[in-house]
């Protein structure tokens, strides 16, 4: 069941609750904190939702872009950015984009999407950088209080069940040599201890904390073979896969 404007608004709302804003304010901050994103950047945001993590990055001097499946949820973003965001209909598991097309690209419900793997291949096909991964922790008390409560994920039949940590670590090494990722999470309490647990959360180091409901990884983007790209075969020594777009472990700089 897709969002209608009444979820799209709720959720709206709930950001800007005292608990919505701190717990989205400590989600920033980890996405922050792993990406490092630099004044320039282009960065693709993909389920970009109501536009807040677009804000974020753009307040950071990125040049950001979203796509969201969702017309009521890109119309609620364009009030926000207005013309400051490039906007998209469409799925993470096709996306409109050529390869390493941006510098950044996050997806922060992963476990919202029908084919999650699918999804990782094509932020890694897309980016030339490094892609940041979201999802909520199984293993976390305050992930089923989310999915319960926070409107944009209760119309949604078991989101991220499946995902956590360890099933993340998984689907990234499927595709990826595993090196250089960096990970952690956020959001150790249930939620209606927000915000006045703020000074024990903030206590936690988030960096490879494995009991946040909101687990974040940083994915160094890497080379994907195309048919145009074929004559670079013998100069870079590249064992190239049968199919396009598969992905071996040679990093491109544009």
């Amino acid at each position: 069941m897709p969002c209608d404007e009444e979820i799209v608004r709720s959720y709206d709302e709930w950001l800007q609750s005292p608990a919505g804003y701190y717990i989205d304010w400590r989600e920033k901050e980890l996405i922050a904190d792993l990406l490092s994103p630099r004044n320039g950047e282009t960065l693709l945001d993909v389920g970009c939702k109501t536009g807040h993590h677009l804000l974020f990055f753009r307040r950071k001097g990125c040049d950001v872009a979203g796509i969201d499946s969702s017309p009521h949820m890109i119309e609620m973003a364009k009030r926000k950015l207005g013309e400051r965001a490039d906007f998209y209909k469409g799925s993470g598991e096709d996306l409109p984009f050529s390869d390493n097309e941006f510098d950044i690209v996050t997806v922060t419900s992963l476990g919202c999407a029908g084919d999650p793997r699918r999804v990782i291949g094509e932020a890694l096909r897309v980016c030339r950088g490094r892609i940041f991964l979201g999802v909520f922790n199984r293993y976390a008390l305050a992930s089923s209080q989310r999915q319960k409560h926070e409107p944009v994920y209760s119309h949604i039949d078991n989101p991220s069940a499946s995902l956590g940590i360890y099933k993340l670590f998984s689907m990234v090494k499927a595709v990826h040599t595993g090196e250089a990722i960096r990970w952690g999470s956020v959001i150790s309490f249930p939620l209606g201890w927000y915000p006045v647990v703020s000074f024990l959360e903030e206590r936690i180091p988030a960096i490879k904390n494995p009991f946040g409901s909101f687990v974040g990884m940083t994915v160094p983007a890497i080379y994907t073979h195309m048919t145009i790209q074929e004559p670079l075969r013998d100069t870079l020594k590249l064992t190239v896969g049968k199919e396009h777009h598969e992905p071996v472990t040679r990093e491109m700089k544009k």
